[in-house]
Parts: structure tokens; sequence; C-alpha cells
């Protein structure tokens, strides 16, 4: 595996983000245009099946959607508690309660030597998770990301 690091840390799914969205976005780009063309021609009968794959597709996108944000919920929840754990035995202290969950998580790619020192920073300076992640000399890897 390749060393992680800012640039390249982002977690990308070809399948997932590529072929699951463009399968769903044509169902909804047909059922919608099959829809119309039913509508249009006064074809009565024939509007309920368009119609039921306008808002299969819609459903498609709510829970692609959602699934990918419960994984990512329930990850932070073990981010959070394994950060946490992690400087209370670095420090004897729990995490300040200012810290957001977006800090906590770029936090996790701090080592030990650097973690209780950007933890401080991002609370006095509010840093962004971003401006974390670029403070990072030494990158300690997580390839495990939902």
């Amino acid at each position: 595996m390749q060393e992680q690091n800012f640039k390249n840390h982002s977690r990308f799914v070809p399948l997932f983000h590529y072929v699951t969205f463009s399968l769903i976005l044509f169902i909804i780009v047909v059922s919608i245009y099959k829809f119309y063309l039913n509508y249009k021609t006064g074809y009565g009968g024939g509007l309920i099946y368009p119609g039921l794959l306008v808002a299969i597709g819609f459903s498609l996108v709510l829970i692609a959607w959602f699934a990918r944000a419960f994984a990512i919920k329930a990850q932070d929840r073990a981010i959070r508690a394994e950060e946490n754990l992690r400087y209370f035995a670095i420090t004897g202290k729990l995490l300040d309660d200012k810290l957001r969950m977006g800090q906590i998580v770029a936090l996790r790619f701090a080592t030990n030597n650097e973690f209780v020192e950007l933890a401080h920073r991002a609370v006095k300076e509010n840093l962004s998770a971003k401006d974390i992640k670029m403070a990072i000399k030494n990158w300690k890897a997580d390839h495990h990301r939902a």
C-alpha cells in the first residue's frame, strides 16, 4: 500500500461513486423522460409505471446517500472514542469538549508526538480539519475509513 499523506488520504470507491450513482441517475432520467412522454401524449393509464420508476429512482438516491452517511456517522463515533482513549493514554485527561467532530477525525492522522500539541492548537486557534491535516508532519495512515 502506498504511503498515505494529505494529498492522497481521501477514500474513493469508483464502483460506488461512479457506477452506482450513474445507474441511479440513468434510471431517474429515463423514467422522467418516459413519464413526460406519456403525459404529453395523453396516455392516461400509462403514468403509473413511469411515476413509480421516478419514485424508485429518487428512493435509490436516498438509500445510497443515507447508507453512506450512516456508515460515516458510526465510524465517526468510533474515531471519537479511539482518539479520546489515545489522548487519555498520553495525557491522563479526556479530549477538550470544544473539539468538533471534523477536528477529531483530522487528528487521527497525527502521530502521538504531534497529537497532543495539535489537539491544543485546534481548540486554541479553531483550526479547520484541513488546517489540522496540513499541519501534520508525520502522517499516521488510516486505510480503513468508510
